[in-house]
């Protein structure tokens, strides 16, 4: 028997309703053990213990860690990824953080995760009206933090790219999908139940070493050469800089000093820094990294210090479909109401969900339910209707849209996303981005 769109909409979510309990309760039971990411082995299992008591088969192990099934059609067809992310961040003074690793979802992925498998028990009930696939994906790694133990993990095999998704890329684990959707909590900034459309900063990581010649402190400070001055003098040379960030670039420094010398008794011969440079734009990240590393240069050169520089990727922008917004948007408004949709923003932070846009449509809607600003001590989720149910809603009914009718939707969507990336096109821009460079030369 057929069916119409809306009532196969309203039959999702009836599904989801009724799960609703247990859809907050994988979110709360996440949020109760938080992981860091590439490292997320027990959160994994626990998606994967859910697709089982869905009978569903999944992959686990992928990227390390993450953890990826399929719903079937009736026919084949263009495939819906829905995505959730598996990672914590860390913030070591939250409420509910693991004293041991410092791991606190202090970015809602509990509830991400949560509304991807909820998203998945409503589209089962009505997959036998769809014309093609749904791929319900927990992905590892979203958050671009512990470079040290992500670059080891490099240098051993382990990975490639030191966030999630790029690395899922490489492995082909995205060449099985069309077009994606993941809801993200951290609204934080309106009384919104809802937003749709928002558009992300790119991110270039840097890994930087001041070398200079250690002396006596107290007695023979004229023998040395002061690494962390020189590398002051580079952090003061990118403030002094900021004017050349345009505005519409939305950039963003931050920098920090990991090893800032040896003792107090000696001049500091081996000073350390990290910093992330954000811009809106794959242009403006390489004009603002080139200034970074003129000012690092600077500060090494009027101190007689060598720098040495490590430039990686972190993410690319995220600019989501105009298609899957409409669609989405009206998804949303539908579950929450349009007097609680939220404008719009670009968001100066960062996710990888932008790489994969380089390849295929996304859009990146976000949920309310949460309290406090994302990745400090007062953010939690506080309402995981809002967070996690709603959401599941709103993206089981964008696959609705999209694979109803022949996946009429979906082909269109595809047809009028622009030029995109293949596999090989994206992996060379990705490495592209990386490179080491030592400052002066070695003679």
């Amino acid at each position: 028997m057929s069916k119409t769109k809306a009532e196969i909409k309203a039959e999702v979510c009836a599904a989801i309703d009724r799960r609703a309990d247990e859809i907050i309760d994988i979110s709360k039971r996440i949020l109760a053990h938080p992981e860091l990411g590439f490292s997320e082995f027990d959160t994994a299992r626990l998606v994967a213990d859910a697709f089982s008591e869905m009978g569903l088969q999944s992959r686990t192990g992928l990227a390390r860690t993450g953890v990826k099934t399929r719903l079937n059609g009736r026919k084949s067809g263009p495939t819906v990824g829905i995505l959730g992310e598996l990672d914590a961040i860390i913030t070591r003074d939250s409420p509910v953080v693991d004293p041991a690793t410092g791991a606190a979802h202090g970015c809602g992925h509990n509830a991400q995760i949560a509304s991807m498998i909820g998203a998945g028990m409503g589209l089962q009930a009505v997959m036998q009206y769809l014309d093609g696939d749904v791929v319900l994906f927990a992905v590892p790694a979203e958050e671009c933090i512990q470079i040290e133990e992500r670059l080891a993990l490099k240098d051993e095999g382990e990975i490639e790219f030191l966030v999630g998704k790029p690395e899922l890329i490489r492995l082909g684990e995205f060449d099985d999908i069309d077009m994606i959707t993941i809801t993200h909590t951290p609204h934080g900034m309106d009384d919104s139940h809802a937003s749709v459309g928002d558009t992300h900063n790119g991110s270039l990581i840097k890994r930087i070493k001041f070398t200079g010649i250690t002396a006596h402190a107290g007695s023979f400070p004229s023998k040395g050469i002061n690494a962390l001055k020189a590398a002051m003098l580079g952090i003061a040379a990118i403030d002094a800089q900021r004017e050349k960030f345009r505005e519409e670039d939305t950039v963003r420094v931050s920098p920090i000093i990991t090893k800032g010398g040896d003792g107090t008794s000696s001049v500091p011969a081996d000073v350390r820094i990290e910093t992330m440079i954000r811009a809106r734009t794959v242009e403006a990240m390489q004009q603002a990294s080139e200034i970074v590393d003129r000012s690092m240069r600077a500060g090494a050169l009027a101190i007689g210090a060598t720098v040495e520089i490590e430039t990686v990727g972190g993410y690319l922008p995220n600019n989501p479909d105009k298609n899957l917004i409409k669609l989405q948007y009206d998804n949303c408004a539908a579950v929450v109401g349009e007097a609680h949709m939220g404008p719009a923003r670009q968001q100066t932070g960062s996710t990888d969900v932008g790489d994969v846009g380089f390849m295929m449509p996304v859009v990146h809607p976000r949920s309310g339910g949460t309290e406090g600003s994302p990745h400090s001590r007062d953010y939690y989720v506080r309402d995981h209707v809002l967070a996690a149910v709603n959401p599941a809603k709103s993206m089981a009914m964008l696959a609705v849209d999209l694979l109803f009718d022949d996946a009429a939707e979906a082909k269109r969507v595809i047809a009028e996303a622009g030029p995109k990336l293949d596999r090989e096109g994206y992996l060379a821009l990705r490495r592209s981005f990386d490179r080491k460079e030592t400052f002066p030369e070695p003679a």
